[in-house]
């Protein structure tokens, strides 16, 4: 399994506005040309005490968002004067200016957008709602990450992520699974990154989303075949199954009394081995330990429940 993951990836303004022009119904109203200017930082600011004439503490490396409050203080200034407001917002770290509830910009804010190469956007949207959605996506896209080798899937509400060498059965084991009604999230290459600091989410890439390789069929596109209520997109991962190969020689745990741990971008997930050798319904397994890992969420362990049975029994026989 690859689990070498590492921070961020480069983002423009104009990937930036194509990603988020649907959602927030972006425009572009002036700076086309600083569109390639580079987003270094996952958070947005209102520089109401910028344009008020407090500088020292400006977060000017923050994408910057103009909300009513800030358009009204423009338009009661002079053209020189907010001009001389203005100035703060156009320095070489500034990545875009986002205008909220598609308020009008004053005419200084579009010359200097433009004289700046500084891309000026606007939203019908509140401010707040803007700032909300595009502090997920920057958390989202400047997130830990990494790719590993293996399948996603969805089993009763559980992310259950299968990984093991090659030909062991990942992909067989997965369409097992999504023919009993479970759902796909990625099979091979699961792209894995952290949210919030404390969770791991799972998605495939754009391109082979959906899709399932499997030895002696080739490609199959599983939304086609089984409907898109067998899919979805990306899910919060919650254990982590390795398949191998049956080792007689390996002592297997038959218990369950200690729960293993794996460790992907630093967060720790219930790890299982399942030993694969023919007669084994590995999908069943599967399926199992899902449901398990859901009871152990309810604060039921039965592993620890029959053990205390036993021990209450052997306590009454002395």
């Amino acid at each position: 399994m690859d689990r070498s993951g590492y921070k961020g990836r480069e983002l423009t303004v104009a990937s930036l506005y194509e990603s988020m022009k649907r959602q927030l119904r972006l425009e572009l109203l002036a700076g086309a040309d600083g569109l390639n200017r580079k987003i270094k930082v996952a958070e947005t600011n209102r520089p109401g005490l910028a344009l008020a004439g407090y500088v020292e503490y400006f977060a000017n490396r923050r994408i910057q968002v103009l909300g009513k409050v800030e358009i009204n203080f423009l338009n009661s200034l002079s053209k020189r004067k907010a001009r001389e407001r203005l100035k703060p917002l156009f320095v070489p770290n500034i990545p875009c200016i986002i205008i909220s509830r598609r308020f009008p910009p004053t005419q200084e804010l579009i010359n200097m957008s433009n004289e700046f190469k500084v891309p000026l956007l606007r939203s019908p949207f509140v401010t707040m709602r803007i700032i909300n959605k595009i502090t997920v996506f920057l958390d989202n896209w400047f997130a830990p990450f990494t790719h590993v080798h293996g399948s996603l899937l969805e089993v009763s509400g559980v992310g259950v992520l299968i990984t093991g060498k090659s030909g062991i059965g990942k992909s067989e084991s997965s369409l097992s699974l999504i023919s009993r009604g479970h759902r796909l999230i990625a099979d091979d290459i699961v792209r894995i990154h952290v949210e919030d600091g404390i969770t791991l989410v799972g998605s495939s890439s754009e391109i082979t989303s959906h899709h399932m390789e499997l030895r002696g069929l080739g490609i199959i596109n599983v939304e086609n075949l089984f409907g898109v209520g067998c899919i979805r997109d990306r899910k919060r991962i919650d254990i982590n199954i390795y398949l191998e190969e049956w080792d007689p020689n390996r002592e297997y745990d038959r218990l369950g009394m200690h729960e293993s741990k794996t460790t992907i971008l630093g967060i720790e997930i219930p790890y299982n081995v399942i030993p694969v050798r023919p007669g084994r319904d590995i999908a069943l397994l599967v399926e199992a330990a899902a449901l398990n890992q859901r009871l152990k969420w309810m604060g039921r362990n039965p592993a620890k429940e029959l053990n205390d049975k036993i021990l209450k029994a052997m306590k009454g026989k002395i």
